[in-house]
C-alpha cells in the first residue's frame, strides 16, 4: 500500500464507537486546504497549466488524496476561485475594524488586486467550465460591489471619502486599471493608479 492510498484503507475500517472517525475528517479537511493554498499560490506564480501533481507534491500529498477531493482540474479551480472571492470580499469588513474607512479601502485594493491577477491565471478553465454548466458561475461583480459599498458608507460616516459616489462606478474604475496594467505587470504602476482613485474618493480639501 501507497502512501497515498492508506487515507482511504482508513477511511473504509469499521472504526464505529472508537473515535476514530472524527480525527479522519479532520485530516481530510487540513488535506484539503493544502491543497487549495498550494493550488492558489501555484495558480498566481504561473497559471492553470500547472501540472496537479506538482500542486499536490507542494501541497504534501499524493496525486490520489488530490483527486479524490477535486476529481478535475475544474474542481480544483473552482475552489480557489471560491476561497479567493469569499477572502478578499470579507476583508473588507477585517480591514474596517483595523484601519480607518479610506486607509481600508486602499489596503482593499491590492487584495483585490491579487484576486484579480488569481482570476487572471484561472480564466481559460474558468470561462470553458462557466460555458459548459460544469460550475456555476458566481455573482462576483456584485459581491465585490457590496464590499465596496460598505467601506465608502463607513468613509462617509467619518468624513474621509466621498458620500456621492456609486459603489459600481468604483468598481468599473478598478477594473480599468487591472485591465490597463495586465500586459505590463508592473506592480507599482497599479500602485501608484490605486493611489489616484483613493484620491479621487476623498471628499474636496480633504488631505
Amino acid at each position: 500500500m501507497t502512501p497515498d492510498q492508506e487515507p482511504r484503507a482508513a477511511a473504509d475500517r469499521p472504526d464505529r464507537g472508537t473515535g476514530a472517525e472524527r480525527p479522519l475528517r479532520a485530516h481530510a479537511r487540513r488535506n484539503r486546504e493544502k491543497l487549495v493554498a498550494a493550488a492558489r499560490a501555484a495558480f498566481t506564480a504561473a497559471d492553470d497549466t500547472v501540472p496537479l501533481d506538482g500542486i499536490a507534491r507542494e501541497a504534501g500529498v499524493g496525486i490520489g488524496t488530490l483527486y479524490r477531493h477535486f476529481p478535475t482540474r475544474e474542481a480544483l479551480v473552482e475552489a480557489v476561485y471560491a476561497a479567493e472571492l469569499d477572502d478578499v470580499t470579507a476583508g473588507a469588513a477585517a480591514l474596517l475594524e483595523e484601519l480607518p474607512p479610506d486607509r481600508a479601502l486602499r489596503a482593499w485594493m491590492e487584495r483585490y488586486a491579487a484576486f484579480v491577477a488569481t482570476k487572471r491565471s484561472m480564466l481559460n478553465t474558468l470561462h470553458s467550465a462557466w460555458a459548459s454548466g460544469r460550475l456555476a458561475t458566481p455573482a462576483t461583480r456584485e459581491r465585490i460591489t457590496a464590499a465596496i459599498g460598505t467601506m465608502l458608507a463607513e468613509g462617509a460616516r467619518a468624513g474621509t471619502l466621498r458620500a456621492d459616489v456609486a459603489p459600481d462606478d468604483v468598481t468599473a474604475m478598478l477594473l480599468g486599471v487591472f485591465l490597463s496594467t495586465a500586459a505590463d505587470d508592473e506592480a507599482e504602476r497599479t500602485r501608484r493608479l490605486l493611489d489616484l482613485v483613493v484620491d479621487a474618493l476623498r471628499p474636496p480639501g480633504s488631505s
